[in-house]
């Protein structure tokens, strides 16, 4: 499988919004303030705020660059009776962004940022989803991504292993340390909440990123990755933040394509695997930095059900999953792009099954790797 050039992106590239400094962020942090105090004091009106609308509706597929791209419907909160609270929320954790992160070069999780509004009075956060929701408005309105600016994710980034050392530096004392990721016994490495600073050196082929922690547990126990001379990611369901980031970083730095193995079911398709691909629509305003546009999808397929003889280890639809793939049919502008998508849900849907990676076991436990992943990349046909 020859290595690919990285994706192309329009606009502002992520490494040039990336390498913008803190200085930068707090400089637009204070223009937002200068803006409100400028609406009360000589316009003398309600100030307000304009976000992105983060929604499905407000984002358009473009093949050319990859992913989904935000499109122009803004939100506003002007500042009323009925807004006090939420205006008052969101200029103190621009505020506190500013004078407690920014300014003292210092990180805070999204649990600690919900915890340290006890602080703040009548306008604490009284649930952390309210806390949740600022947090990604302010990420939008600013136009950075939040761990840019020293908030972590409190998630696990995903398990690598494979021909792949990782360049990493002590946070501490700046000196260099270098990741054998296949040289570490039956276990695999973590991706750390920030990936930015990280470096890469891999003869690897390909990239096989996996949807479930016991399929990537049976490839690394068998060392898969040393027959396929590939990376092995595994996601542990819908990928974070930093899962996306670090195989988008990967693949573009060592110019390598990227597979994607999933269970066959809607979630899988037009969740996990489209949400790694081209992003989401409630995170359309940072698509750019966390997207992978050269993935492509391995499996499992509904035809794969067929070719492989899985017709009795599959297990019906339910009304969630006829849903799901219904509404991306109809809404999704990724899968209404592709007919080679719609042709697949439409298969599923006719079929009235799914099927989970597990299911190759009916024929022997090491099938998936004797057999299935060798078929299927010797064919090299692959869904977009």
């Amino acid at each position: 499988m020859a290595k690919k050039k990285p994706q192309k992106t329009s606009k502002e590239s992520s490494e040039a919004v990336l390498k913008k400094g803190r200085a930068d962020v707090s400089e637009r942090i204070l223009t937002v303030g200068r803006e409100v105090l400028n609406d009360i004091i000589k316009k003398a009106k309600k100030p307000s705020l304009r976000f992105p609308i983060r929604s499905l509706a407000n984002v358009k597929y473009d093949p050319k660059t990859g992913y989904f791209e935000i499109r122009g419907k803004m939100a506003t909160r002007t500042l009323s009776y009925n807004t006090v609270k939420t205006f008052a929320q969101s200029m103190r954790l621009l505020a506190t962004t500013k004078k407690d992160l920014l300014d003292k070069n210092d990180i805070a999780g999204k649990r600690e940022i919900y915890y340290n509004s006890k602080s703040w009075g009548e306008c604490r956060f009284d649930e952390q989803p309210e806390s949740d929701t600022l947090l990604d408005d302010m990420e939008a309105m600013l136009g950075v991504n939040r761990e840019q600016i020293g908030y972590i994710p409190e998630e696990r980034g995903g398990d690598v292993t494979g021909p792949l050392t990782v360049i990493d530096q002590n946070p501490s004392t700046g000196e260099i340390v270098k990741i054998n990721c296949g040289k570490l016994g039956t276990g695999a490495w973590s991706i750390p909440a920030r990936v930015e600073h990280l470096k890469f050196e891999s003869n690897a082929k390909f990239i096989l990123v996996i949807e479930t922690s016991s399929l990537f547990q049976r490839l690394v126990h068998h060392r898969y990755y040393e027959t396929a001379q590939c990376v092995l990611i595994s996601m542990s369901g819908v990928p974070t933040r930093a899962c996306r980031r670090f195989i988008r970083r990967l693949a573009d730095d060592q110019k390598l394509p990227v597979l994607v193995f999933t269970d066959g079911d809607p979630y899988g398709y037009c969740n996990i695997y489209r949400t790694l691909k081209v992003g989401s629509g409630q995170a359309a305003h940072i698509n750019r930095f966390f997207c992978v546009p050269q993935a492509h999808y391995l499996g499992v397929t509904p035809q794969d059900i067929i070719d492989f003889g899985l017709q009795d280890a599959t297990h019906p639809l339910e009304d969630v999953d006829i849903k799901r793939a219904r509404d991306a049919m109809k809404n999704d502008p990724f899968i209404r792009h592709h007919k080679e998508w719609q042709d697949a849900l439409n298969q599923m849907l006719k079929m009235g099954v799914r099927v989970e990676q597990q299911a190759f076991a009916k024929h022997g436990l090491n099938y998936v790797l004797e057999t299935y992943l060798p078929e299927k990349l010797k064919r090299g046909k692959f869904l977009p």
